[in-house]
């Protein structure tokens, strides 16, 4: 087939898809397809003591449990649970069988440059810079592990500069929506306290054949010493899939008022357990109060996020008496008070047993930092 007749009628089925869709909004749940990139034979990138496909494996467990907790009538899907390996096109291809409404593809940064760090999203469209050329390369030269990569991929060659040059004439219809749910992601990150590296756009090839919105999220850099520590741990694994479960509640809720879709019935999640590194005992700790007032750093354990304030009988407390905060309009139970971040930790883990999304916060002056800053700042003071 010429390759002008060949990209205007792919064009026209790109122009087609949203009506489809629309159409078959009422008919079946939300569908939201988590792929944690790399696994198996293929390792990603590689730092001194992590390899990113098990970190991104872990995390994106975490948003789907996240999601499936919040939202019960969500079907959720990975491309993959386990180590395994699964070709770029297959991972398009799960989506688009589904019928996803999204697709979040999941995976931690390498650079040369040690001090490089910060998340960064990616969506669908043309390379602008040597950087996310060189990002998108390293990302799509996964094909070069695949079987017979030449035909399936119509011999695009991840390498070669020409072969990216036709996607700067392909409309993508869902470039905004993609854009709107990347824009979140990182906002969510910033909130956060994360140093984020902002909305970028290139032609990976795990987003070019996926027919809905798509994001990329590189969670940070695994040569960076300092991200690296952060990326193993379960703060920070806790803390990045916080940020994009909500922005996957910004993206759901927006797109549900202006297509006003009904809620459906709820769909079996495809969501899997996680559990914590820490060994987990059922041990039961005595609260006590917060102080959120004074110049010293304190340590905490949140356990529940909700939209308004809990009674005390509340079932969803098993009987603690928490402390909470109150942050951009929801209500944040946490349970202890601890100077250092080590503390907090290990009475997290006896918590994931009945609070399986617990992970630690810090405060200082009243208002909440990045629990791996203010474990610095006591590891310096001390």
């Amino acid at each position: 087939m010429r390759p002008t007749v060949k990209y205007l009628l792919l064009l026209i089925i790109i122009l087609l898809a949203p009506l489809q869709v629309t159409q078959a909004a009422t008919a079946q749940p939300f569908t939201v397809v988590i792929d944690a990139g790399h696994g198996g034979k293929d390792p990603g990138a590689l730092g001194s003591i992590v390899r990113e496909k098990d970190i991104i494996l872990d995390v994106a467990l975490r948003v789907g449990q996240l999601i499936a907790r919040q939202h019960p009538t969500v079907k959720i899907i990975y491309t993959r649970s386990t180590d395994v390996f699964i070709p770029l096109q297959q991972r398009a291809d799960i989506a688009n069988k589904a019928n996803a409404n999204l697709f979040i593809s999941i995976h931690a940064d390498y650079s040369e440059n040690k001090l490089a760090k910060g998340p960064t999203c990616y969506t669908l469209g043309p390379n602008r810079s040597k950087d996310n050329f060189e990002i998108a390369k390293r990302e799509n030269s996964v094909i070069l592990l695949e079987d017979n990569y030449k035909q399936r991929y119509e011999g695009f060659d991840p390498n070669s500069a020409e072969s990216y040059i036709m996607f700067e004439f392909m409309q993508d219809n869902y470039m905004t929506k993609s854009i709107e749910l990347a824009s979140m992601i990182q906002k969510n990150f910033k909130q956060a306290g994360r140093s984020t590296k902002g909305v970028r756009q290139d032609v990976f090839l795990v987003l070019r054949n996926t027919s809905m919105p798509s994001v990329l999220v590189e969670l940070g850099f695994v040569t960076n010493r300092e991200e690296e520590l952060y990326l193993k741990s379960d703060t920070g694994k806790n803390e990045l899939a916080e940020g994009i479960a909500k922005a996957f509640t910004e993206f759901k809720t927006a797109y549900e008022r202006k297509n006003g879709v009904q809620a459906s019935m709820p769909a079996r999640n495809e969501s899997i357990s996680v559990v914590a590194d820490t060994p987990i005992a059922p041990v039961k700790l005595v609260t006590s109060d917060v102080v959120l007032s004074d110049n010293s750093i304190q340590f905490s354990v949140q356990l529940l996020t909700v939209p308004s304030k809990l009674s005390a009988k509340d079932k969803r407390l098993k009987g603690y008496t928490l402390d909470f905060y109150t942050e951009k309009g929801s209500y944040k139970y946490t349970l202890g008070s601890y100077t250092d971040f080590d503390s907090a930790n290990a009475a997290c883990a006896k918590l994931h047993k009945e609070f399986p999304d617990a992970f630690v916060v810090a405060f200082k002056n009243g208002k909440r930092i990045p629990a791996n800053d203010a474990r610095k700042q006591t590891k310096t003071s001390n």
